[in-house]
């Protein structure tokens, strides 16, 4: 390995951390939907060179919350109810195929201890969104296949997206009751049931966001 692979690798880390902290700002609101990114400014802000900006702007693209537009540049998502409905509808048919399957032991003890790390998040009233995206990562793993897990993942930062918008029209106590139900079909080990608890989840999650769009 050169000096110049070193170098490599460290400043894709630096856009990364970039990347992590401008998609912290979107999801604060300190970025609306349709607001350019101007790479130059941001680069003034921070003191880093352009062209790390730059990169760290691609990886927000290929998370979903940034796109290139001609003559503008990089910009915010503007959710459309086009785009909402077909991320919920893979997220849908993932968790609806994970869920379906009878869990093993450490499997419900993973479910059942997120639910609680949520639980505590919303009495808390810090880190819901992140708790609510761990929780359905635990459902997820119902399926044993990584690749699987990696789609999830990469859904991720557009759901955090969609999911902090949401936290600004729905209480904590609702979003715990709706997981609870979840987790208690799964207890029961009533898998129809934990299928049509999901469904309706990921619907009530649709509808209200549309309904915000309107």
């Amino acid at each position: 390995m050169s000096a110049l692979d070193g170098l490599e690798v460290r400043r894709t880390t630096t856009a990364q951390q970039l990347a992590d902290g401008l998609s912290e700002r979107i999801m604060a609101g300190a970025f609306g939907p349709g607001d350019r990114l101007r790479e130059s400014a941001i680069a003034a802000e921070l003191g880093v060179a352009r062209n790390t900006i730059r990169e760290a702007v691609r990886i927000l693209e290929l998370t979903g919350l940034v796109r290139y537009e001609v003559n503008r540049g990089a910009v915010v998502i503007a959710p459309t109810p086009e785009k909402i409905e077909a991320l919920y509808t893979a997220r849908e048919r993932l968790e609806t195929a994970a869920i379906a399957r009878a869990p093993r032991p450490e499997q419900l003890k993973a479910i059942t201890d997120a639910f609680e790390d949520l639980r505590e998040a919303a009495r808390i009233g810090h880190g819901l969104v992140d708790r609510d995206l761990a929780f359905h990562q635990k459902i997820v793993a119902l399926l044993d296949s990584t690749r699987l897990d990696e789609f999830f993942a990469s859904l991720t930062k557009e759901l955090r997206f969609y999911l902090t918008v949401l936290s600004k029209s729905e209480t904590p106590e609702e979003v715990v009751a709706e997981h609870e139900a979840i987790v208690d079909a799964i207890r029961l080990g009533d898998r129809a049931r934990a299928v049509a608890e999901i469904r309706a989840h990921v619907d009530v999650s649709v509808q209200r966001l549309k309904a915000m769009l309107a």
